[in-house]
């Protein structure tokens, strides 16, 4: 099991907290997909000869690419790679994007997995991130995206200080009443840099309160549980058979290639991320090159790796794989380990799985952090 993600680094507008890397100028576009053809060839042997089971075009704002373009960085992939024939390939799009022409386009180009970018239908909370559409539109529009998606994922954010818990449940209740199978909510988490942490150093916006997240998720793991979605990884809710494939992969170790500017990737070794700078990233791939800085990981950074990212998962840290894969002594000291937080009730063990509880998750950055193995 393989993943590919595109990096389309353009929006129209900057929100807020993103910290992600991206450009509101679009003058550079034609020529970011021509150097993003040419990486996707440089770089057709970096996965293992297995199938590509997932695409996932992410940014930015992937929903800027016309369908020409989108047709030809996917006929691009599957020249290069050997995808499969289920593969599922997700386009990240904003509500204001979405128009029958273009869900029609989107459908045509092989895109069979929409991740819309909701994040409240509160005009309030909308206009403190900086969104470019309305409460209004985000319904209307996932409305018509459900008429030729069924494969679709919203997010939504909580823990804003426009969002009280009433106007939240409304948030939750409504993606529910929609019956969108896959809801991905996140904490609000204020980036060095953004516009956000400027806006609230200069005191024009009030700071987030990490015990109103706090109570937010634990009333959103409550709520989704009762309206029958898996919460199967920490920020991630679905029906059961939609969970996100591609992102699962993450989650479970599989070997990944990002492509565009910024973009990550992983194949179990090493790790290695291409630059941040969209000209330099188009003048370097003009150039036969592909811009990246790598990373060859230790025996004891792929633990810690797989530790981090199995306890965020519902299935948990599995403790035979760690002594098959790396020894039966870090099995037993993780195990060790895991105890203060089981006697805490943070955490539990099943079928020789530790699983963090409910409010365990509300510190499992913390938790995977105490559990981590020095160098």
């Amino acid at each position: 099991m393989a993943g590919i993600y595109l990096h389309i680094p353009f929006c129209r507008q900057a929100c807020h907290y993103c910290n992600f890397h991206f450009s509101t100028s679009l003058k550079l576009k034609n020529e970011f997909v021509e150097a993003l053809l040419k990486e996707i060839q440089l770089q057709k042997n970096y996965l293992p000869a297995e199938p590509v089971n997932t695409i996932y075009f992410g940014g930015g704002t992937p929903s800027l690419l016309t369908k020409d373009e989108l047709w030809a960085i996917l006929q691009m992939v599957r020249q290069n790679f050997s995808v499969a024939a289920d593969a599922e390939v997700t386009l990240e799009s904003n509500p204001d994007d979405i128009t029958e022409e273009k869900l029609i386009d989107w459908k045509q180009a092989g895109i069979n997995r929409l991740s819309i970018g909701v994040q409240s239908f509160f005009e309030d909370d909308l206009r403190w991130m900086n969104r470019a559409h309305s409460a209004q539109q985000a319904i209307d529009n996932l409305q018509l995206a459900k008429q030729y998606f069924n494969n679709i994922t919203m997010d939504l954010i909580y823990g804003t200080p426009t969002l009280p818990d009433a106007n939240w449940q409304h948030n939750v209740q409504q993606a529910i009443a929609l019956g969108i199978p896959h809801v991905s909510c996140y904490a609000l988490t204020v980036e060095p840099g953004t516009a956000l942490s400027s806006l609230i150093n200069k005191h024009k916006m009030a700071d987030v309160n990490t015990e109103d997240q706090a109570r937010q998720f634990l009333l959103l793991m409550n709520w989704m549980q009762e309206a029958g979605y898996e919460h199967y990884e920490i920020s991630n809710f679905a029906l059961p058979g939609m969970r996100s494939r591609h992102n699962s992969s993450y989650w479970q170790g599989a070997a990944y290639l990002g492509l565009g500017p910024s973009a990550h990737s992983f194949n179990g070794a090493s790790r290695q991320w291409n630059i941040s700078n969209n000209a330099l990233y188009i003048k370097l791939l003009k150039e036969d090159k592909v811009p990246f800085e790598i990373e060859t990981l230790t025996g004891t950074q792929q633990l810690n790796e797989y530790i981090m990212t199995s306890l965020r998962t519902m299935e948990g840290l599995n403790l035979q794989w760690v002594a098959e894969r790396f020894s039966q002594k870090a099995a037993d000291e993780l195990l060790q380990a895991g105890k203060p937080f089981m006697e805490t009730g943070k955490m539990q063990l099943n079928n020789g799985r530790l699983q963090l509880t409910k409010e365990g998750k509300l510190f499992a950055d913390g938790i995977a952090a105490e559990l981590f193995f020095t160098p």
